[in-house]
């Protein structure tokens, strides 16, 4: 099975780019680079992007695995649920992780190893090719957060994909690596300064941490914690008349410095800017991906109030995206002042997007890039995808238009197990 996956014929799709294929493990960094290039993906807790480093791989993996049998939807969401599990449990081993990451960005840490674990699932490897994919997916691991908010992050994502899958080829073909690396200071502990791994329990007395899964889902693409701030900002707005002067913005927000960024010059800088969120709520009414454009982010309008944004930070408010808050004073130039609180955002775990927001979303995203029959295509494909017998489907959508895959489209999309 190895040496066809290698082999020079085998190849996965670039999603989107219907005549562009290449080798599994670069098809699943180039989708892993897209899934984060806005930074709109979803966001665990503790803080992580769970999805961009396992998708892309099993979907490249289920284009060159062999077809008999075929690998169903099952597959692939047990495999996908693998992959986040691991995440998960990696970063409850550490107090660290559950706070908004200083040093490493996480996906690029136990992404690496969910990709790695879900790689390892999808193919069948047994325990001991597992506890080597895991071995030496660590020393792939790691990023600095130095390169968040710039146009490397998304690499971070692309890389944690690609390595994960490596990791797993490279145990099927017999690499080796310290099997307790999970378990040392000197292994994956070199990446939490209180790493403190755990016996999992016994299989039957096992409980998922999908089953009360934090997942955050955003409204619009930029760091999780400006969602916050625009929602504050919008219920400031409300007061507000066209004819008011603003003559000061207090935002009261945890202390987190890559997110603190007065005057952003780029889409990646104002995508990480508590400052620009709430200017461009107070001064549009809403935010968009189009928002983030530069001749939005350079507008006059925008650096006007700016200006006049001051940060707080309250002993009350830890940077934690379950227990951070913001809240917004707006002060008047007549002299009146205006505060709201937000606790929760909307698609927030607690508070989570409703099926047709979420959908949408989808839409607005993926129909610039495919036909509307391939996008409505892959939300009936999802919403079933535990009745798909071949799970390599979603990839003939993914891929983008062409006479083949408009053939291929319609014949699902008429198939009633699918309606």
């Amino acid at each position: 099975m190895i040496l066809k996956i290698y082999s020079s014929d085998a190849s996965s799709c670039v999603w989107g780019r219907p005549d562009l294929r290449l080798p599994p493990t670069y098809a699943a960094f180039v989708n892993g680079v897209a899934v984060h290039s806005m930074d709109f993906d979803d966001t665990w807790h503790p803080a992580t992007h769970p999805s961009g480093p396992v998708l892309p791989v099993l979907l490249a993996l289920s284009e060159v695995l062999p077809q008999n049998p075929k690998v169903s939807g099952l597959d692939l969401l047990l495999a996908f649920n693998v992959g986040i599990e691991v995440q998960g449990r990696l970063m409850r081993f550490s107090k660290e992780a559950s706070d908004i990451p200083k040093r490493f960005h996480p996906p690029k840490v136990v992404g690496t190893l969910g990709s790695a674990a879900a790689a390892a699932k999808f193919l069948g490897l047994d325990q001991t090719k597992c506890r080597e994919a895991m071995a030496i997916a660590v020393s792939y691991a790691g990023a600095p957060m130095a390169n968040a908010a710039t146009q490397t992050k998304p690499l971070h994502v692309g890389n944690a994909a690609r390595h994960g899958l490596e990791a797993a080829f490279l145990a099927l073909l017999g690499l080796q690596g310290n099997q307790k690396i999970l378990d040392i200071e000197a292994g994956f502990g070199a990446f939490y300064s209180n790493y403190t791994p755990q016996a999992l329990p016994a299989l039957e007395s096992y409980t998922l941490l999908l089953d009360h899964q934090d997942i955050a889902t955003k409204r619009f693409p930029a760091h999780l914690g400006t969602h916050w701030v625009a929602d504050a900002a919008a219920s400031v707005r409300k007061y507000l008349l066209p004819t008011d002067k603003i003559k000061r913005i207090v935002l009261r927000i945890p202390d987190v410095k890559y997110v603190n960024r007065p005057f952003p010059v780029s889409e990646h800088e104002a995508r990480h800017s508590f400052q620009f969120i709430a200017c461009t709520m107070l001064l549009d009414g809403g935010i968009s991906v189009q928002s983030f454009h530069k001749s939005q982010v350079d507008r006059p309008q925008i650096r006007e109030l700016l200006d006049k944004v001051v940060l707080e930070y309250p002993p009350d408010n830890h940077p934690n995206f379950d227990t951070l808050y913001c809240e917004m004073s707006i002060t008047l130039e007549n002299g009146n002042t205006f505060t709201e609180r937000c606790d929760t955002f909307y698609g927030h775990w607690r508070k989570p997007l409703n099926r047709e927001d979420l959908e949408e979303k989808f839409r607005a995203n993926s129909s610039t890039v495919l036909p509307s029959e391939a996008v409505e295509g892959i939300i009936k494909t999802v919403n079933r995808l535990e009745d798909l017998e071949d799970c390599s489907l979603l990839t003939t959508f993914l891929k983008g238009p062409s006479k083949k895959t408009s053939n291929c489209i319609q014949h699902v999309l008429s198939n009633h197990s699918l309606s």
